[in-house]
């Protein structure tokens, strides 16, 4: 009997939560990090389903990519592709708050403040958590203080079985500091990684294999 290939759910880059026609709340990712857990995917034989907000990168040839913009609309593609799924990355820096009203006009600059309130965006690591199954979920927490205890509880909340913690100077370069947690309780400090690096860690972790 022939086996079933291995496919990989992958998030990739910022979201963007618009305030009016014009303007909108988001951060500095630039996707890189999704698209070299993208390009490790398939170099070891697993068909991929990127799905990405505006990324500063291509995705690689051989992915399934799909282009999303808000919080809303990344979940909801996860959702349709996550049943195919074998493993799950979620890697994308999804907005967490969103303005509570859009504005459908944009807002001319004048003297007065502008003030606005923001909603928690819908939780995509959690909704998908729920709905895990036997699926290996893996995640990132970009952390500026408690950087292993804050990851460890995103971990437990989240449903995770490992999450990469890593702190804000990883964001829009090309390696960062990374420690590797997994729900067994192993704990990997990669020390200073490229993005590729990271990447093979996660992946010799998510398959048993030594990590390094």
């Amino acid at each position: 009997m022939a086996t079933a290939q291995r496919r990989a759910l992958i998030t990739a880059g910022p979201t963007r939560e618009p305030l009016d026609p014009v303007r909108f709340l988001s951060n500095a990712s630039s996707g890189r990090q999704g698209l070299a857990l993208a390009e490790e995917a398939l170099a070891r034989g697993y068909a991929v389903d990127l799905v990405h907000g505006p990324m500063e990168v291509v995705p690689p040839a051989g992915a399934h990519a799909v282009s999303v913009t808000t919080a809303a609309e990344m979940l909801a593609a996860c959702r349709e592709l996550h049943p195919s799924s074998t493993l799950f990355i979620g890697a994308a820096a999804v907005s967490d708050f969103r303005p509570r009203e859009l504005s459908t006009h944009k807002r001319k600059r004048d003297d007065s403040a502008w003030v606005l309130e923001l909603v928690p965006t819908l939780d995509i690591l959690a909704i998908l958590g729920r709905e895990k199954g036997p699926r290996v979920h893996a995640g990132f927490a970009l952390e500026t203080e408690d950087l292993v205890g804050n990851a460890l509880r995103k971990l437990r909340a989240k449903r995770l079985d490992w999450i990469v913690a890593n702190s804000p100077e990883a964001i829009g370069t090309t390696s960062g500091h990374y420690v590797l947690l997994g729900a067994d309780g192993t704990q990997h400090d990669l020390g200073q990684a490229t993005k590729r690096e990271l990447a093979r860690a996660l992946f010799n972790a998510v398959e048993g294999l030594r990590v390094t």
